[in-house]
């Protein structure tokens, strides 16, 4: 099994691969088209994309790719994100006059940035690229934010750690495949992705929302995109916690479907995270129920 994903080796999206499946070999891909395109080529078994971040927000680049190609969504998981200042070693804090890395990444520690005046800030297209790009330039004037992976990858020294402005820092990340080709060791699908868009009318979207709240279904995402060429309308992009094989989902999107002009489903999958949140409700109702549950009455005794 072969995975791809965007960036070095350190990357945040190489620790996703790793978590999807630890035994896998890795591809990095310069972009994420590149991983779109690598996946669709045979040359790589899944693709893993960050989809959203905690703090970030959406990274609507590859919403819009997942439109452009075929490729189907075959899993999710998250994965805790914990910046690290790396440089070359035995180079303090006080030596640092540039800072490198993703723009995602300089977002989410713009706190700590903002604490070092004078500091040059400098986006580039990867965090672990940004490792290597010091690593490479033997510059001890600058520095990277990456992962303590990428110190490790590339030879680095951590400066500081866990200096991203929240520590509950998450990304979402969707795993995509060829059709068919979903590993076989996987639970039943839970979560569905569509794509949809509705007539320009009074009320459209609520009516579209209706056929899911009528049938008791969560919407657990719902995003809205232009469409390229059409100024100032919409897709709507949006996660119910449902598989495609139950029967409500079934007649939630035929329904939708009659008055949708476009409506595409872009994969129906076992979600790690709908799973984890089941638990965690199914452990709850049953602590609930064991405490507020009649004491029994002894053998005997007036009920």
């Amino acid at each position: 099994m072969i995975i791809a994903f965007q960036g070095e080796a350190g990357a945040f999206s190489e620790a996703a691969a790793l978590q999807f499946q630890p035994d896998c070999a890795q591809m990095p891909c310069p972009g994420f088209d590149d991983v779109f395109r690598a996946v669709e080529a045979g040359r790589a078994t899944f693709g893993v994309l960050p989809i959203e971040n905690s703090i970030g927000g959406t990274i609507h680049r590859n919403y819009d790719l997942l439109l452009e190609h075929e490729l189907k969504i075959i899993g999710d998981l998250e994965l805790k994100v914990v910046h690290s200042l790396l440089a070359l070693p035995g180079t303090p804090l006080a030596d640092v006059k540039q800072i490198y890395s993703h723009p995602q990444a300089l977002a989410q520690c713009d706190r700590f940035l903002r604490q070092l005046p004078g500091v040059e800030v400098v986006a580039t297209y990867d965090t672990a690229g940004s490792a290597k790009l010091i690593k490479d330039s033997g510059n001890r004037g600058a520095a990277a934010i990456a992962s303590e992976r990428a110190a490790h990858v590339f030879g680095l020294e951590i400066v500081e750690t866990a200096i991203q402005d929240f520590k509950d820092n998450v990304t979402r990340f969707l795993v995509v495949g060829r059709a068919g080709a979903e590993p076989s060791h996987e639970a039943p699908a839970n979560k569905t992705t569509i794509v949809f868009t509705v007539p320009n009318e009074p009320g459209a979207l609520f009516k579209a929302l209706s056929v899911f709240a009528l049938r008791g279904i969560d919407l657990t995402k719902l995003e809205s995109r232009p469409i390229p060429g059409r100024p100032w309308e919409y897709l709507f992009y949006a996660d119910i916690a449902v598989g495609m094989h139950e029967f409500k989902c079934g007649r939630a999107l035929t329904h939708l479907a009659e008055f949708a002009p476009s409506l595409r489903v872009l994969g129906s999958y076992p979600s790690r995270l709908v799973r984890v949140a089941s638990s965690i409700a199914m452990a709850e109702s049953a602590s609930t129920a064991a405490t507020s549950a009649p004491t029994p009455t002894p053998s005997g005794s007036p009920s």
